[in-house]
């Protein structure tokens, strides 16, 4: 995987999309034969033996047993259609996750406790596991003669990745002696002392070159382009290869991480996956034949998508 600085080989997608986000083709290129919709899991937290507390029971409780409570929780990945069955709704292509787990107007639809006791977790935007992006890019090197060749575009806009001018905290914050706070405040406010107002270079997850060079720029997003085989992301260890790999964190003890990414194509131009940062699920452009394989796979959950499809939050006209 290496950045690509010459950003011509996205521009067939700005020619497929619509100017507006009306569909989903706003973000999904038009012209294939068939999409699928896959969805990004959800998680259900429960308590063995009763149902789940409001966050106003918790807030009544005494620290202590609010503490002991937390140690019985049990957390597993949820799928939507579970989800549904809890809810008594309808799982379909278009369904919204606000709209399966009956959130009424105004509430918070990210954590909601179903009829059975259960708390369900909305699912997360714009990401997936490293397993469930390999399950599905298993299916889609058998869908493209140009498997060890294509392409992985990521949005810039995730945090950390390009570096940036910005301003870091200030001692100010940072001092507890009162006398140096206040020389310090001062300073801030100072029009010929511009050490705290000057902006500074704020290095990246990429190095400076890519954080400086050019996007693939599509409607409303941008994206830093490198050349990525399909068949890479088959192995859920993709990420120790990525580039943008968050090195950083990793020697401050954190396991490995790299963000999944935004759009990922072969060379043949066969399919096109897209995982869109506002939505809960990523489409998938390509065959009738791959569409099937990957709604066939017990471990992806998905459906055919129809062309046109909208994706917004009042697109689910089932469970109203």
């Amino acid at each position: 995987m290496e950045w690509i600085a010459d950003s011509s080989a996205g521009s067939w997608l700005r020619e497929r999309l619509d100017e507006k986000h009306e569909t989903m083709h706003g973000v999904v290129p038009r012209g294939f034969r068939a999409y699928a919709r896959v969805f990004h899991p959800a998680s259900v937290r429960s308590l063995p033996g009763r149902a789940m507390p409001s966050w106003d029971e918790l807030d009544r409780m005494p620290d202590s047993d609010r503490d002991a409570l937390f140690g019985q929780y049990v957390d597993e990945p949820a799928t939507w259609a579970e989800a549904a069955a809890a809810y008594g709704t309808v799982l379909h292509p278009q369904a919204q996750w606000g709209r399966i787990v009956r959130t009424p107007a105004g509430d918070d639809w990210r954590s909601r406790i179903a009829p059975d006791g259960r708390q369900f977790d909305a699912p997360g935007e714009g990401e997936m596991e490293p397993a469930l992006l390999a399950a599905i890019a298993r299916h889609l090197v058998g869908h493209t003669s140009t498997p060890d060749a294509g392409f992985a575009a990521v949005w810039e806009g995730w945090g950390g990745l390009i570096g940036h001018l910005g301003r870091t905290a200030t001692p100010a914050l940072m001092s507890d002696d009162p006398a140096h706070l206040e020389m310090l405040q001062r300073s801030i406010h100072d029009p010929f002392n511009d050490a705290f107002r000057k902006p500074r270079w704020l290095p990246g997850i990429l190095s400076d070159e890519v954080s400086n060079g050019p996007r693939l720029e599509l409607p409303d997003r941008e994206y830093v382009l490198f050349s990525a085989a399909p068949s890479a992301f088959a192995d859920p260890h993709w990420i120790l290869d990525a580039p943008w790999r968050n090195v950083e964190s990793e020697r401050q003890g954190f396991p490995p991480s790299a963000q999944h990414p935004s759009i990922l194509w072969p060379a043949d131009r066969a399919w096109v996956l897209v995982s869109e940062i506002d939505f809960d699920s990523t489409v998938i452009a390509g065959s009738p034949a791959l569409v099937a394989a990957i709604c066939a796979d017990p471990d992806i959950e998905a459906l055919p998508l129809p062309e046109n499809a909208r994706l917004t939050w009042d697109a689910d006209e089932v469970n109203r």
